[in-house]
């Protein structure tokens, strides 16, 4: 423990959630892809298709979501950063579900439970001390990581039941509020940064964040899940999903996007907030309408949201946070591109002609695997060295 607690991996939070997020990421889908496509056998005995959406929702999400929350909260509270033996043991945490659930097939299903529902509450635990000490603004997000975890909880009971529809409601309550986090934090940091951004090259920022607009918007989408909770599929999912389109579409041209396109490392928190709008107006249109061209609108939300989003949330923090100057690398730029054409793929491809299913889901996951190939291949050395200025602190 001595040897790890000296490693800079481990010198704040970001560094080790960042990396398995991008590890994850690039095992994960492919992995998947293989045995939807060609019969690799998985060696786990979940349904196929609910073990790729578990861990990509509480393996890769949430391994960013810890990431970033693990840095943030230092920086929010004036306290010092998570670091050592603490976040060693977390990340040992994070990591035995991940291998459990994995091979949940060779272990008793309490243990692989056990196992993967420990992360979340132990995350909550770790950030709750400061951010109630200093009564921050940000505490009421340990109950979005609460709420994940009932999620995560559900899908088990309905593994252990036999209830695949409940496990799959489970899946979708944990992706709503998985959006519900990214229309709070995301809501606040794009508009920041391109305001900088613009700022630093002289042009007179108009970006605009009015409060009324956010609490509009993420009462919208609170809405939307709980709709989903109780009736999805049903009407008022569809009319509530297309009147979250509109508000996230108003809020996001607020932002002025269009102004910071020489700047990947802004531009990619637009793109990624723009596939909320599109996503939640997909849904509607196949709720509403049942048109089969939107019926795979929840992946517009999942790869085209959170997966474009986490890529340039951990790109940019892991800069910040390394001494490193905030720009884009051109592989990297290159990976924000990938990870979205995998997501128009995914969303579209069934309507390209010449491609079937099984070639839609190897051609997305071989976009998928290249973003997160070049993401890694630029960031993996970042977060395992020291900061670049010397700083003592990691």
């Amino acid at each position: 423990m001595g040897f790890l607690t000296r490693l800079s991996l481990f010198g704040y939070g970001f560094r080790p959630f960042f990396l398995g997020a991008a590890c994850s990421g690039l095992v994960l889908v492919p992995w998947w892809a293989a045995d939807f496509s060609f019969g690799v056998s998985l060696a786990t005995d979940w349904p196929p298709t609910l073990w790729h959406a578990h861990e990509m929702l509480f393996g890769f999400t949430c391994a960013a979501i810890a990431g970033f929350l693990l840095t943030a909260v230092p920086s929010w509270t004036g306290r010092r950063g998570f670091a050592g033996g603490p976040l060693v043991l977390m990340t040992a945490l994070w990591l035995l579900g991940r291998v459990l659930v994995a091979s949940s097939a060779s272990w008793p299903f309490a243990a692989v439970v056990a196992a993967d529902l420990a992360f979340l509450p132990a995350l909550a635990a770790f950030l709750a001390w400061p951010l109630l000490r200093e009564r921050n603004r940000n505490t009421p997000l340990l109950l979005v990581l609460l709420v994940l975890w009932l999620c995560n909880a559900t899908f088990h009971l309905g593994l252990f039941r036999g209830d695949v529809s409940l496990s799959r409601q489970a899946l979708l309550a944990a992706v709503n509020f998985a959006l519900i986090l990214v229309t709070v934090i995301g809501g606040r940091i794009t508009p920041s940064v391109t305001a900088t951004a613009l700022r630093q090259r002289g042009v007179e920022s108009a970006v605009r964040a009015p409060g009324g607009m956010t609490a509009v918007t993420v009462a919208l989408m609170i809405a939307v899940a709980a709709v989903d909770l109780v009736q999805p599929g049903g009407a008022s999912a569809g009319w509530l999903a297309l009147a979250a389109a509109i508000a996230q579409a108003a809020r996001l041209v607020q932002w002025q996007g269009w102004r910071a396109l020489h700047e990947p490392i802004v531009w990619i928190l637009h793109l990624a907030y723009a596939w909320l709008p599109v996503g939640l107006a997909l849904k509607a249109l196949a709720i509403l309408t049942g048109v089969a061209a939107a019926a795979f609108w929840l992946h517009a939300l999942t790869i085209g949201v959170l997966a474009t989003m986490i890529l340039g949330v951990m790109a940019r923090v892991s800069l910040g946070h390394t001494g490193r100057p905030l720009r884009a690398r051109p592989l990297v730029t290159q990976a924000y591109l990938l990870v979205s054409a995998a997501a128009l793929v995914r969303v579209l491809g069934a309507w390209l002609p010449g491609l079937d299913y099984p070639a839609v889901i190897v051609l997305s996951a071989a976009l998928w695997t290249a973003a997160f190939a070049f993401f890694l291949w630029v960031y993996g050395p970042i977060l395992l060295m020291p900061r670049i200025d010397a700083r003592t602190r990691p």
